[in-house]
């Protein structure tokens, strides 16, 4: 947890106490806190990263999303986890189809 010392002007004051009550709660530190994720997305500076994978046993036939190679029933691949983070391989929102990875695509990336 870090202090921080600035001066905000009336209006922005008014503002941010509106904004807290009605969608946070009151709590001004998360208030700012999804305004600034909010501009770095605007900006283009965050989006949707992998953070890690969890295993998946197949149910019925799946191909790997990075090689399109076939796995069959009873084999494991890799589901994302994906968190808010910035990178050249940021994803602008969450993907909505089945994404599972080989272990040889994960160890690649």
């Amino acid at each position: 947890m870090h202090r921080f010392n600035f001066t905000l002007d009336e209006n922005t004051v008014l503002l941010l106490n509106d904004i807290a009550e009605k969608f946070y709660n009151n709590n001004k530190s998360q208030t700012i806190r999804a305004a600034l994720e909010s501009l770095a997305t605007h900006i283009g500076h965050e989006g949707w990263v992998v953070s890690g994978y969890s295993p998946v046993l197949l149910q019925e036939g799946v191909a790997c999303h990075s090689c399109h190679e076939t796995y069959n029933k009873g084999n494991v691949l890799y589901r994302p986890v994906f968190e808010r983070g910035a990178g050249v391989n940021a994803l602008p929102s969450l993907p909505s189809q089945l994404w599972l990875d080989c272990a040889e695509c994960v160890e690649k990336h």
